[in-house]
This record gives structure tokens, C-alpha cells and sequence, in this order.
């Protein structure tokens, strides 16, 4: 059907919708939060085309009158929520209701929107006329180190043969990260202070960081929970998981070179991670699903596989990622990395079902991420961060305005973006499903 054929003719009245590149397309609509017109607080939000859609405007004037969110407690999830954490609770049918839903309010073929000026005033709002907000509030936060690629160029840079850890190819690898200081896009980031050690030095000395990086990840964002002492199957993953966004998760890499012995990494990474402002569902990237790579180093632990039975085996989506980097005052972006969600060698349903097979809850709107994203260890124009571009540094590359680079340095705007499929559909739309941007400017230490 329409929500899961990204080449199915579908087409929206909103003809920002249908220009070829929109991230926007009717085959998407993501989930996010905004201020809408100036209101005080963020009300829960949908996206097409240069229009936000008011999903607490929708539910009041009683468009959303599915058999779920027509009844009253779910119908309040959307009217009076500031975030999407109690509608993502309600699970994957009435996320798919309402994706239902807005396809037909907002085709073509349907008029009760496009026939009606004055609703289409109530419920659409022009993206200038909003701020968006985190779309969800983040309870927990969890980064791992799931790429292959960039595992293993890692270690090689280190000097480790073999390049990965003894337990990395047995288990998803993740560290608990800080949720406080996740950030929405178009947040500035202060550049961090710490210890590090100078090479050379005995002694650590206290300064601002010197090697600032951008770490090139996407994030998972978890829909409804699970309960305390029951473990999320790979089978079941996809039943607990809402969508996912662009993470950007600066990293301050000799402050953290310095401190992560011996429990890992800490406040290096704990000053700001940065999320895209729209939740693309799992619905919308299920046109893109294709399997993941092989797991071909070490036998997998029956937990983190999926069973023969289960329907669906190990999967991933096509999501071609990249990353621009500005100067201040350039005005000229530069591409610096090309990469794709593909590669990643755990799954978003392992690192899911490794988080909780000790028996941890998971909450919804607690974040996972997957860690720098580096597609071919060959091609240094796909490494997911600028540790391995500068190969630690002793690699120098230049931006379009000629400055010479090793890492970050003030004034620096690193932009992310990411996006699926993009080719018209049968019938000549747009089919295109984007992330829009996750974008972030380093400022000087204080």
C-alpha cells in the first residue's frame, strides 16, 4: 500500500511536496515538535514540503478519526502533549493510523483539505512560521560503536593487530552517554575544556580542547518500552522502536584520549550531541529495508540473532548520509564525508536487544545511537569522522576556500544530512524520504 511502496503513485496537493530533492515527500511525514505561530509551548507535529502540519489543530477539528486516536486518551496524546513521548507509547498501530491518515488528508485525491481554505489555514502552517523543538524528551541515552569500518581503522590507527577488540565482533559495544545535553539542531556547541596529556608530557594540562570532531551517526529513537526484567527479542525490536534522526556526537578526542581508561569514554563526549529535528518512522523507511551485512567474523549468541520462525531476518535501510563543513565567514560548504546506514554492522533490533538482555527498560523517548558511520576503509571520502579523514591527525585536508584542516576549529559549522530513495514514483511524484539537516557551529571555549 502507499505507506510502505515508495514508488506507489502517490501525490500531495502541496506542490513543495512534489518538487524533486524535497526531503518532505507525502511518502515520508515524519514526527517531530514546534512552536507554532509564536505559541509558548511546542505542540506535536508532522512535516511536508515547506508546511508543518498541526497535529493538535488536526485532532481538535476532528480529522484524526481513526479507531485509535479517536478515542479520548490516545486522542490527548496529540491535542495537548509538548512532545511525541506519550503518542510513541501508544505503539506501531497508531503511529501507522496516523500515518494513514495525514497520506490521505494531504493527497491529491482527497479534498477535505484542499478544498477548504480556511482549515487548510488551521492545520498547515508555513515552516517559517514555527520553531521546532526536541521532539522527544530523552530519557536515556546510549551510544555504540557498531560500524566495522570504523572499529577497525580505529584500532588500526592505534597501533592493534588485529585492529578490533577481542569481544567487538561478539556484542554490540555501547557506553552510557548523558541525555541533558542532548541538543536540537542549529544549537551552538561551546568548545570543552579538560585535562589532556601533550605528547611528550608526563603531566596532563587543563585548556580547551584542541581536537574537536564531529562523529557522523544516526540515532534511534525508542517508541514504547519495555518492562523492568524483560528482555526486547531481535524479533520484537521493530515493536519497541518509533524512527530515526541524524546524530551529530562531538567528541573531544584528547580530552577523551586522556580520561576513558579505564571505563570509557566521559566528559569528552558529554557536552553536546546533537539530534535532527524529524522522526523519520519505520514506516516510511520500510521501502528501503535491505540485508545487512554479513556477520561473517564470529558466530553470533543466539539472543542478538533472529529465530528461523520469527518472519524477518537481519535487516538494515539504505540511507545515504553526508556531512558538510563550513568556515566562518566562507560561505562555502564543504562535502567532507559520504557514507551510508547500510554499513553498519549491527542492527538497530542487536543493539536493541543487547541493551535490554540484562532485563533493562527501555522508556520511550530514550535514544540509542549507532556510532561513527564509516562506509569503506579504501575510501577515505566515506570515514564517518575527522580522526580517520586526518588519520589522528597527521593528515591534513583543505575546505573549498583553501584553509588547511586536521580537526575542528572555531567558527566551524558542521552540517549532516541524510536521506532515502529520492527517484520519482510510477506516477511522476516525489519519493524522496529526508532527514532534513542536523546542524551544528563551534563556539570558543569560555
Amino acid at each position: 500500500d502507499a505507506t510502505q511502496d515508495a514508488m506507489a503513485p502517490l501525490k500531495s496537493f502541496v506542490p513543495s511536496a512534489e518538487e524533486p530533492g524535497n526531503d518532505f515527500s507525502i511518502q515520508n511525514l515524519p514526527l517531530g515538535a514546534c512552536r507554532v505561530r509564536g505559541s509558548v509551548a511546542p505542540r506535536c507535529c508532522s512535516r511536508i514540503g515547506d508546511l508543518v502540519v498541526d497535529l493538535s489543530a488536526c485532532q481538535k477539528a476532528g480529522l484524526l478519526n481513526g479507531a485509535i486516536l479517536s478515542q479520548p486518551g490516545p486522542a490527548q496524546t496529540l491535542a495537548s502533549q509538548p512532545t511525541l513521548n506519550a503518542f510513541a507509547e501508544l505503539g506501531p498501530s497508531a503511529r501507522k493510523e496516523l500515518r494513514e491518515t495525514l497520506q490521505r488528508l494531504l493527497s491529491s485525491d482527497e479534498g477535505v483539505l484542499r478544498d477548504n481554505a480556511a482549515l487548510r489555514e488551521e492545520v498547515l502552517v508555513k515552516v517559517a512560521d514555527t520553531e521546532s523543538a526536541l521532539p522527544m524528551t530523552v530519557g536515556d541515552y546510549t551510544d555504540f560503536y557498531a560500524s566495522r569500518e570504523h572499529a577497525s581503522n580505529v584500532g588500526t590507527m592505534f597501533g592493534r593487530d588485529p585492529p578490533l577488540a577481542a569481544n567487538w565482533s561478539h556484542l554490540p559495544i555501547g557506553y552510557h552517554g548523558r541525555a541533558s545535553s542532548v541538543v536540537l539542531s542549529g544549537t551552538n556547541v561551546t568548545r570543552p575544556r579538560g585535562l589532556s596529556l601533550a605528547k611528550g608530557s608526563t603531566v596532563p594540562a587543563y585548556g580547551p580542547c584542541k581536537v574537536m570532531d564531529y562523529e557522523l551517526e544516526m540515532g534511534i529513537f525508542i517508541g514504547s518500552g519495555n518492562d523492568l526484567g524483560r528482555p526486547v527479542t531481535c524479533d520484537d525490536a521493530r515493536e519497541h522502536i518509533m524512527g530515526l534522526v541524524l546524530v551529530n556526537d562531538w567528541s573531544a578526542r584528547d580530552i577523551q584520549k586522556y580520561e576513558y581508561v579505564p571505563l570509557g569514554p566521559f566528559t569528552a563526549k558529554n557536552f553536546a550531541t546533537s539530534i535532527s529535528p524529524w522522526i523519520v518512522t519505520l514506516e516510511a523507511l520500510a521501502p528501503f529495508s535491505q540485508p545487512a551485512p554479513t556477520q561473517d567474523l564470529n558466530p553470533v549468541a543466539d539472543y542478538l540473532s533472529h529465530s528461523p520462525t520469527g518472519g524477518r531476518q537481519r535487516e538494515t535501510f539504505d540511507i545515504q548520509l553526508e556531512v558538510v563543513v563550513e568556515a566562518k565567514g566562507d560561505g562555502l560548504g564543504t562535502v567532507v564525508s559520504k557514507s551510508n546506514f547500510k554499513h553498519v554492522y549491527w542492527t538497530m533490533d542487536q543493539m536493541l536487544a543487547q541493551h535490554t538482555v540484562t532485563g533493562c527498560n527501555m522508556r520511550s523517548g530514550d535514544l540509542l545511537a549507532s556510532g561513527t558511520i564509516t562506509g569503506s576503509r579504501e575510501d577515505p571520502m566515506s570515514f564517518g569522522c575527522l580522526l580517520e579523514k586526518s588519520w589522528g591527525g597527521t593528515k591534513p585536508w583543505h575546505l573549498s576556500g583553501g584553509q588547511q584542516r586536521t580537526y575542528l576549529e572555531d567558527g566551524d559549522t558542521v552540517t549532516m544530512k541524510g536521506f532515502c530513495g529520492g527517484e520519482a514514483t510510477s506516477g511522476g511524484g516525489n519519493a524522496r524520504v529526508g532527514f532534513g539537516e542536523c546542524i551544528g557551529t563551534v563556539l570558543p571555549a569560555l
